[in-house]
């Protein structure tokens, strides 16, 4: 061999097909965590979940990063998952949650499994 040739590394191509097999294994992964939540395997659609928010919700609470709730006695959505587990809520949330606010009463909710997955997935990016 010529002084600018290098002799083949012993074990190279099994190295180079386990790190292409890790890489897949780690991308899989990553995909699987984003579409699945903690919602036993069942897919989540965290959009979804923004517009239930939306749309049940966003009149009396803040449901954003930011802002202040219409209604001062309904807290902001992002500081729930600081005071509770959020996925505490599920059964309230299957079973029709009323809370009783001092001034105003909160609707009752009742939404389905499929939407409970991914209000609370909502819930836990903010």
């Amino acid at each position: 061999m010529s002084r600018h040739q290098t002799q083949p590394v012993p074990g190279r191509r099994a190295f180079l097909g386990l790190l292409v097999l890790a890489a897949g294994v780690a991308v899989a992964v990553l995909a699987a965590t984003s579409l699945f939540g903690d919602n036993d395997g069942m897919a989540v659609d965290v959009d979804a979940g923004k517009a239930l928010a939306q749309a049940n919700c966003a009149g009396c609470h803040a449901i954003g990063q930011s802002g202040d709730s219409a209604n001062p006695a309904a807290p902001p959505f992002r500081i729930l998952k600081t005071k509770w587990p959020v996925e505490n809520l599920e059964e309230a949330l299957a079973e029709g949650i009323v809370v009783g606010h001092e001034t105003v009463e909160m609707p009752e909710f009742e939404f389905d499994p499929e939407q409970i997955g991914d209000f609370i997935a909502y819930l836990k990016t903010l």
